[in-house]
């Protein structure tokens, strides 16, 4: 019965098996002719060689697969990816075994020994089945008996041969099929431990021997990169990253499968990439390791070739621009030759859409043009209007009726310059305020503004206004004098830059330098100059109500607030003085000095919210004070009172002197979503300083020069920022209701 099972398995189809499992190692035709016991056997030698070429095909492919020795994107990508990442499949189309050579080669039929007719006669098919070779072929192939597996080439690597046992399916005792084996192969390949496999089966009395030789890679003893570009790159991958990531490996045989797209190994690097806001960055392939196992990886750091600008509409169509392109490329911190940053990009594209330039702008990427291992930047812009006029009418305790047109434009020519003008013809004067600002001068590498003003401004003086005592400008005939104008014709010119050479990240410290002229007349309501009011107090420096203010300014701010409306946490801190040169009339000689200091902490006392639990509770202190040394016009006085000074008092109603000092303390604490709640303390003193001011306007006007104000207040959020409204009490017990936009300090 043994010797019957045998001749099943070597039936002529199973004798061409042979050979063509012969082709794939070292077995020959020779080595299998004493197997089938026919002589026939030989004479399909030449055809088993000529088939035994497919088989070789993975062996071939594989030792032939080159890995450049220079690095070359298009080159590196698709070789190396093949040689490492192959994988069963791949291999399997790489050494086809068509069934029509299989037909071929059993076509031979023995008949020389005593038994060649039993074997023929079990192993020929009739006519009939013949012509269902194919058939068979296809659906049922030819198996054979394995009578011992080896493992050839691990040397006393245990672990090695165990993966090799374990990725196998070809056991001793059981049959197997071609396809198997060369399964087999492709299993052991993709256990990524080895640099080549080769099966080769081997006839032996008890059945076939098939030995797996295998060649393992080096151990691994680094992995280094290799950034792309070639040229430019920066090597964005610490060693030490690549170490924490692949150390573990360090002193082990190289597993291909850890340096496999997908790999844990190269999820890791990815994530790390990731969380640094390299998200270009991605590795397309690794050299052929070195013998003495260095790996050499391969990465795109996504170097960026160009920044392109396209100005689109909101169907997504180019359109043509009007917004110079520099004005946008100039506040990108990103440049061409940088690595792409996720978190740079981020800032880069608020601080474009912080010019109030655009109504939304979408990032995108494009290969390098040049080099396709770099990236272009596309910003796809959708400009929004910039432009408004306005007109309107009214009537004022300034001017009476009047009418006004006005013009803004926040894109002029193009170049992110702003123009603001307004124009007020009244029935007593015609008023005008004409700006000009350009938020960057164009080549100054420290974004240094300047701003450009002249005006015509009529206002009814705080410090000729309120009080107990109401005192006007001298009455003709019966009729009550009229209250005094404060008229202010000039312009002026201011410098203002970030105290910092990095242009891209806020500055603690912002100075500015102006110099503006003022031509000062105090009038009544039809423009006749007034120099004195009804007590004969002087309402100007010279005397004649007329005066010139050349003035020098330098203000220095530093702000370190975490936010910039609505603060929380931080500080701001002020400084600021003003020096006037004597000329023109009156010849007016001071320095005005100002200073403030604002805290913002979080609150120990929190009020109950209503679902706003997460919005901070903040306390806010502010102490601001100031001096006037030498000359003082009466008009230019520190005034007290008011929603931006002592709440509870109206405008300037507690006083106004040379000095000046004011506190005040804040809880604010959300209520709702979009309303918050406030409750505040003021406290402000002219320092006893009123009757320094020539006319002493505060003493006359009955002001106490000091005083508290304290209360409650509402904050709703709208898009102009937040709507305030404080309800104050005044030390003298006076009510008053404030409006105001934004928060006080």
């Amino acid at each position: 019965m043994q010797k019957q099972r045998n001749l099943t398995y070597f039936s002529p189809q199973n004798l061409a098996l042979w050979a063509v499992i012969a082709t794939l190692g070292a077995m020959t035709p020779a080595q299998a002719e004493p197997k089938s016991e026919t002589t026939g056997a030989e004479s399909t030698a030449p055809a088993i060689t000529q088939v035994a070429q497919s088989p070789l095909a993975p062996e071939e492919s594989i030792e032939a697969t080159p890995v450049p020795a220079a690095i070359a994107v298009p080159e590196i990508q698709i070789p190396q990816s093949q040689t490492i990442a192959l994988t069963p499949s791949q291999a399997s189309e790489l050494s086809p075994v068509p069934d029509t050579e299989v037909a071929q080669v059993t076509a031979p039929t023995p008949a020389s020994s005593a038994e060649e007719p039993s074997l023929q006669a079990q192993t020929t098919p009739p006519a009939s089945e013949s012509q269902q070779i194919p058939a068979q072929t296809e659906t049922a192939e030819p198996r054979v008996l394995v009578a011992e597996v080896r493992i050839n080439g691990v040397e006393d690597n245990v672990a090695l041969e165990q993966r090799i046992i374990q990725a196998i399916e070809t056991r001793a005792g059981q049959p197997a099929t071609v396809t198997q084996i060369r399964d087999d192969v492709n299993r052991i390949y993709a256990t990524g431990l080895f640099a080549d496999v080769v099966a080769t089966p081997e006839d032996t009395a008890l059945g076939v021997r098939v030995s797996f030789n295998v060649v393992p890679n080096p151990v691994l003893s680094r992995v280094a990169v290799q950034a792309l570009p070639l040229e430019g790159n920066q090597n964005i991958t610490p060693p030490e990253v690549i170490d924490d990531i692949f150390g573990d490996r360090y002193g082990e045989v190289i597993n291909l499968n850890d340096f496999q797209e997908g790999s844990n190994k190269f999820r890791q690097l990815q994530q790390w990439y990731q969380e640094n806001g390299y998200d270009l960055a991605n590795v397309i392939g690794i050299d052929e390791p070195t013998a003495d196992g260095v790996v050499t990886l391969i990465v795109v750091e996504g170097v960026i070739e160009n920044i392109q600008v396209n100005f689109i509409n909101a169907d997504n169509e180019p359109v043509e621009g009007k917004t110079r392109e520099f004005i946008i490329t100039r506040e990108m911190e990103l440049k061409p030759g940088d690595v792409f940053r996720r978190d740079v990009a981020q800032r880069d594209l608020q601080r474009v859409f912080g010019l109030g330039l655009f109504e939304d702008i979408q990032l995108n990427f494009t290969s390098g043009t040049e080099d396709p291992t770099q990236a272009v930047l596309n910003l796809n812009v959708i400009e929004g209007n910039t432009g408004s006029i306005a007109a309107g009418g009214g009537i004022s305790s300034a001017s009476g009726f009047f009418g006004s047109v006005s013009y803004q434009q926040q894109n002029l020519g193009g170049n992110n310059q702003r123009l603001a003008a307004e124009f007020q013809l009244g029935q007593r004067d015609a008023l005008f305020d004409v700006s000009f600002t350009d938020p960057w001068i164009a080549g100054d590498p420290y974004r240094t503004s300047y701003s450009v003003n002249a005006f015509r401004r009529r206002s009814i003086s705080l410090i000729f206004d309120g009080g107990e005592n109401e005192v006007r400008l001298p009455a003709e005939g019966e009729e009550l004098g009229d209250r005094p104008r404060v008229n202010r014709l000039g312009g002026g010119i201011t410098f203002s830059r970030p105290l910092s050479r990095d242009v891209f990240n806020p500055s603690e410290w912002r100075a500015s330098l102006g110099f503006d002229y003022n031509r000062i007349r105090i009038t009544d309501s039809d423009g006749n100059t007034a120099p004195v009011d009804e007590f004969g107090n002087p309402l100007s420096f010279s005397g004649d109500g007329v005066d010139d203010l050349f003035s020098l300014s330098l203000n220095a701010v530093r702000d370190r607030r975490t936010t910039f409306d609505g603060a929380t946490r931080g500080s701001l801190t002020r400084f600021g003085t003003d020096q006037t040169l004597p000329f023109g009339n009156g010849s007016i000689f001071f320095n005005r000095l100002r200073a403030s200091h604002s805290i913002y902490i979080d609150s120990p006392l929190k009020l109950p919210t209503f679902g706003s639990e997460e919005k901070p509770h903040t306390l806010a202190f502010n102490i601001q004070g100031g001096a006037i040394l030498g000359d003082l016009p009466p008009y230019e006085a520190f005034s007290l009172g008011g929603s931006n000074s002592v709440r509870g008092f109206e405008e300037g109603d507690l006083g106004s002197g040379r000095y000046y000092l004011q506190a005040t303390a804040e809880y604010r604490f959300p209520i709702f979503a979009a309303i918050g709640g406030a409750i505040f303390a003021d406290y402000g003193t002219d320092l006893g300083s009123g009757d320094d001011v020539p006319g002493d306007p505060a003493g006359v006007r009955g002001k106490p020069g000091n005083g508290f104000g304290y209360g409650i207040g509402v904050r709703v959020n709208s898009p102009l920022g937040a709507i305030r409204v404080d309800y104050g009490i005044a030390d003298n017990g006076n009510t008053r209701i404030h409006f105001g936009i934004g928060e006080r300090f």
